[in-house]
């Protein structure tokens, strides 16, 4: 099992998860996220407003995958989140020594889904 960890421009996120979608991949975590990279955190304009201070909005997706799916979720982000501009994100894959899903107590990748 592997924690797949994706920060993408905003704008990206629907692309994202059609292409989660298409490679069968339903179950994803978002969040509203501020930070910089490379960028340094140069204002930009987003959807008409520009981005003040040293922080911009990225969007972070979090996906627990079994072995199987670990490629076709890298995969889709890149396909739906690459632009070709520096800012485009990172993808992080950790090692997900465990998942419980609460309600019945399965454990494992049976948990994931």
């Amino acid at each position: 099992m592997k924690y797949v960890i994706a920060v993408i421009q905003p704008d990206r996120l629907d692309d994202v998860l059609k292409r989660l979608e298409e490679k069968e991949i339903h179950l994803v975590t978002v969040s509203e996220v501020v930070g910089r990279g490379r960028q340094k955190g140069i204002a930009e304009v987003y959807r008409g407003h520009k981005e003040k201070g040293s922080l911009l909005r990225k969007v972070k997706l979090e996906i627990a995958v079994n072995e199987a799916f670990v490629e076709p979720a890298i995969e889709a982000i890149i396909e739906g989140a690459k632009t070709g501009q520096i800012g485009d994100g990172k993808i992080f894959v950790l090692d997900l020594p465990e998942c419980i899903r609460i309600r019945t107590g399965e454990r494992g990748g049976e948990a994931i889904g």
